[in-house]
């Protein structure tokens, strides 16, 4: 007498596969590439203008100034060059490359909220 259940193939065991990936829907990557450009314009030309151009001396206020739109240039390179990535068409990588454009925004913000104070103080 045979056991039937020893005779049965074995189950093939199919390695586990990875869901594919979410993809962000058309037009969103070249938005944020766009986003990110005109922010990083911005600030080159106000930091050209404001740290180069404009009368006055540097003071402390105006260096307090400066650091914080330092910072929002490096992150906007950043948010770009991750951008610009293939990875960044996945949901989870956009929306990474969003919360460092979005702390380049707020970075941006603080600078200039410090140099408008800097110079109505006119000291």
């Amino acid at each position: 007498m045979t056991d039937a259940h020893n005779d049965a193939e074995p189950t093939p065991v199919t390695p586990k596969t990875r869901p594919a990936p979410r993809i962000v829907p058309p037009g969103y990557r070249q938005g944020i590439i766009t986003a990110i450009t005109v922010l990083l314009g911005f600030s080159l030309a106000f930091w050209r203008f404001w740290g180069f151009e404009s009368s006055g001396r540097w003071t402390l206020r105006s260096i307090l100034a400066a650091l914080p739109l330092v910072i929002a240039v490096c992150l906007q390179i950043f948010a770009l060059f991750r951008s610009l990535r293939v990875e960044d068409d996945e949901v989870p990588e956009y929306r990474k490359t969003v919360r460092w454009f979005l702390a380049s925004a707020a970075a941006l913000l603080i600078g200039l909220l410090i140099a408008i104070v800097d110079a109505a103080s006119g000291d």
